[in-house]
């Protein structure tokens, strides 16, 4: 008997529309092995059994299943999207336990694309950290249980990359997208600011903040991109050749990049001038203010989310964020600072086309009670070792998260991609070029 997991989210739409497989046989295996792993793994809030099973029922019905690009194939959903039928808890106990009425513009084009919900992932509260636990639960990196998976979308970038489900929707308003996906040797695309719809919390983190796929191949990862943008994704010319500077410098004074993250950044750098890249080491101009204006759009993004929750039900780290970000949200809506630094970096990339560096700065601290703890130590451990990412939530770049090598401890280690405005083709095509000549292990030795 033919089992589906481990198979693409491609292979499986294919065989689906070919009849070689029923939406209910792929769900139900997927459904089986989160059932075996999760105790383990902790990436669900919500399984949604029944209700998938009954939907990949009514979706083999579809009068359109042979023209589906996603037919039969099970998604999981961060919790801080709705899913109708659903509660969204947004990983605290301060939110309301009401089903949602409604389905996520981006969960809604999943479904109109063939995808079935297979349930709702781990987050930490208010999707403020890059660890994710919390009264909910603790998502693990299924390459090593003992550390944490990542956050925001720690829950999502943990299913895909324990084989529990082909792709996962995620977002990123810091990192959230990228720093699980780097923990947990998946894929983690953020796109651009307005190429997918967002609607996240109340504003989008001031626009930071944008829905994206995370995905163990780039193939699922541009396919599941074309139906969340609502475009064809069509991939450039593979003839192209693009100017990639490389820069292992972290954009925050004051925190450094650990050896082996720096190693699979230049490594890459130099995979990519060996396929034809015109390839050099270059270090954006960073300005010294950005660690203090990542910090205050941080911090006042959770204090407007925070804004009609009752505190007394929020985590004291949690309470802690808003609180210091209150003095801050006039200023950072002016966008004075996104401004600035746009303007700032802009020059570097119109000499480069894409800029290569490290996707972390270092492993992923431990799976724990980080909720618990206080709010500086959160802070000084989510920042020391993803100093990485946030640069391109204030600019509203596209950027991604890309398996490449392997740590120490086994684990693998990842780049990042950043480009210009209306590029995530480009960076898909460069990822897919990274795929093909150092493949990755796509799926976590669970078993």
């Amino acid at each position: 008997m033919t089992s589906w997991v481990g198979r693409t989210a491609t292979e499986i739409a294919a065989a689906v529309r070919e009849k070689r497989a029923t939406p209910h046989e792929v769900v139900a295996d997927h459904l089986a092995r989160i059932d075996r792993l999760d105790a383990r793994v902790g990436a669900f809030r919500v399984v949604r059994s029944e209700a998938a099973l009954a939907e990949a029922d009514e979706l083999a019905g579809r009068a359109d299943l042979a023209e589906l690009p996603l037919a039969g194939v099970p998604v999981a959903v961060k919790d801080n999207l709705a899913v109708r039928g659903e509660a969204n808890r947004n990983g605290s106990a301060a939110t309301a336990d009401i089903p949602a009425d409604h389905d996520h513009p981006t969960v809604a084009r999943l479904r109109a694309a063939g995808a079935v919900v297979v349930g709702l992932t781990n987050v930490p509260e208010l999707c403020v950290f890059g660890t994710s636990e919390g009264v909910h639960g603790t998502a693990r990196n299924p390459w090593d249980t003992s550390r944490t998976a990542g956050g925001s979308s720690g829950g999502s970038a943990a299913a895909v990359a324990a084989g529990m489900v082909p792709i996962a929707l995620g977002n990123d308003g810091m990192g959230s997208l990228r720093i699980p996906a780097a923990n947990c040797g998946v894929l983690g695309l953020k796109p651009g600011h307005g190429t997918i719809p967002a609607g996240i919390g109340h504003g989008d983190w001031f626009g930071m903040s944008e829905n994206g796929p995370l995905a163990t191949t780039v193939e699922d990862a541009r396919l599941m991109f074309a139906v969340l943008s609502d475009t064809e994704a069509i991939r450039p010319s593979g003839n192209l050749v693009r100017k990639v500077a490389v820069s292992v410098r972290s954009p925050l004074v004051g925190v450094g990049v650990g050896r082996p993250y720096a190693n699979a950044a230049r490594e890459a750098g130099e995979l990519l001038a060996g396929a034809g890249h015109e390839v050099r080491p270059a270090d954006p101009p960073y300005p010294y203010w950005l660690g203090t204006a990542a910090l205050m759009h941080w911090t006042a993004g959770t204090a407007v989310d925070a804004e009609d929750l009752d505190p007394r039900r929020l985590a004291r780290r949690t309470r802690v964020h808003a609180t210091v970000g209150r003095r801050f949200v006039a200023g950072v809506r002016t966008g004075e600072r996104r401004e600035q630094l746009r303007g700032r970096l802009e020059p570097f990339f119109a000499e480069h086309d894409v800029l290569l560096t490290p996707a972390l700065a270092r492993r992923g601290p431990a799976a724990a009670p980080w909720h618990k703890r206080g709010w500086l130590r959160n802070v000084l451990v989510n920042t020391n070792y993803s100093p990485l990412t946030p640069p391109w939530n204030l600019t509203g770049w596209p950027a991604m998260a890309v398996p490449f090598g392997t740590l120490p401890s086994g684990a693998p280690a990842a780049v990042q991609l950043v480009g210009r405005p209306g590029s995530e083709l480009e960076l898909l095509e460069l990822a897919g070029q990274l795929e093909e000549l150092r493949p990755w292990r796509r799926t976590a030795p669970l078993d």
